[in-house]
């Protein structure tokens, strides 16, 4: 490499990183990099919105103090007329910071309801594709400590047990592909502060104050829940507690699939003997989940109410002999059942 470029590439590391010498900044650096380990890269899911800047721009100074490789990424849903032009205007404000981000389109019909949630699904399910490209499995998200407050909320809206009350953590694992959340205990309005100090601006997104959402309702009501007392740092106690039961159900939950299932490379089946099902309701209902999720590789596993009418169908005598549930075929065979793909 000749020396100009020697040189043009140390001035650019310098100018990225000049920012952590504010220590706003570099405090909350040092949190998210606690929550990464050098590896041989990592995804990046970015927008345009303050905390996804901020999660693009420390992964970049991680990336030049760690020599690791970080590739990004941001989805155009197609939902909004406007959403091509904010990709656009994203792009242009992550080359402050010499970023090359790739625009993945969303394709095929839009949905005229549960819009959040199916865009959610799809952009995990592009932003995996491109992961299993690169054969890296992990994927950084800008989740951050008022998105964990909202989910809760939400779960416990639709019902919910204790593993979807507390679903979103700092690292989630689905079939070999690592979540990363390294700002969850950051809350929003700080990340606002480091997107402002670095880019100077961000993208504000329409669809944060329409009330047509659930999520941006639930988003006020939280507002009104800190007036009468409720305040993050309760709801975080809250949800701290219920993470630390939910790791003891998740304990059981695995011992019971390792002691008690068997699978077979040859045929990709799993057979569940019958000591599988001579456990806690909640421990059979998670174990199966994971089974599921084994067998058919998807991401999202089934409704916990299906997991459950299922489970009391295999228990019971008179059931029938064959189920299908989230693409896997469940058979009965004296005192076991066997699991296979669909």
């Amino acid at each position: 490499m000749k020396k100009k470029s020697l040189s043009a590439k140390s001035k650019n590391h310098k100018t990225v990183t000049i920012f952590l010498k504010d220590k706003f900044i570099n405090s909350i650096y040092k949190q998210f990099e606690k929550n990464l380990v050098p590896e041989n890269g990592y995804i990046v899911a970015v927008s345009g919105g303050p905390d996804s800047l901020a999660l693009a721009y420390f992964a970049k100074c991680f990336s030049q103090l760690k020599k690791v490789n970080f590739y990004y990424y941001l989805v155009d849903h197609r939902l909004r007329k406007e959403s091509s032009e904010e990709a656009k205007k994203t792009l242009d404000l992550l080359k402050k910071i010499n970023v090359k981000c790739k625009v993945l389109i969303w394709q095929g019909k839009k949905p005229k309801s549960n819009i959040q949630s199916i865009a959610r699904f799809n952009r995990y399910s592009l932003l995996i594709k491109e992961c299993k490209k690169r054969n890296l499995n992990n994927i950084l998200l800008g989740h951050q400590n008022d998105d964990l407050n909202e989910n809760f909320l939400i779960r416990m809206m639709r019902g919910s047990g204790l593993k979807g009350l507390v679903s979103m953590d700092k690292i989630s694992e689905n079939n070999d592909i690592k979540f990363l959340r390294p700002l969850l205990n950051i809350e929003k309005n700080k990340l606002k502060i480091v997107s402002l100090k670095v880019f100077k601006s961000f993208i504000k997104d329409s669809s944060n104050v329409n009330e047509n959402f659930k999520r941006i309702r639930v988003r006020n009501l939280i507002k009104n829940l800190e007036k009468e007392g409720f305040d993050k740092k309760k709801f975080n106690l809250t949800i701290n507690n219920l993470k630390s039961a939910n790791k003891a159900l998740e304990f059981y939950a695995k011992r019971n699939v390792l002691e008690n299932s068997f699978f077979n490379s040859e045929k990709h089946n799993i057979i569940l003997n019958k000591d599988f099902f001579v456990q806690p309701n909640e421990i059979i209902l998670r174990s199966i989940i994971k089974v599921i999720q084994t067998i058919s590789r998807n991401y999202y596993p089934p409704r916990g109410k299906s997991v459950k009418n299922l489970i009391i169908e295999i228990k019971s005598k008179k059931s029938k002999r064959k189920f299908t549930l989230g693409g896997c075929i469940f058979e009965k065979i004296n005192e076991t059942v066997i699991i296979s793909k669909e």
